[in-house]
């Protein structure tokens, strides 16, 4: 079943706050995973992968460089869902 982008952010504000401990409601569509919500690449790996099993969605090393803010991220998820 395919994620709306509310429901993919709200989601990925969970992951981010389930491995980082940052509040949900600071994960915003324009705020950068590294320079606003502070988070290193091994959080980022845990972020991926558990967002992959969230969503049923397959993030390849390489996308995830290019996923620089949240909005990023839920872009990618929702035209990846199956």
């Amino acid at each position: 079943m395919a994620h709306t982008q509310q429901e993919v952010l709200a989601g990925l504000a969970e992951l981010v706050n389930d491995e980082t401990g940052i509040a949900a409601e600071a994960v915003q569509m324009e705020k950068s995973f590294t320079d606003d919500l502070d988070i290193d690449s091994i959080s980022m790996m845990t972020i991926v992968v558990n967002a992959e099993d969230k969503f049923s969605v397959k993030i390849p090393d390489e996308e995830v460089k290019n996923l620089i803010t949240v909005g990023d991220a839920v872009s990618y998820i929702t035209a990846n869902q199956d």
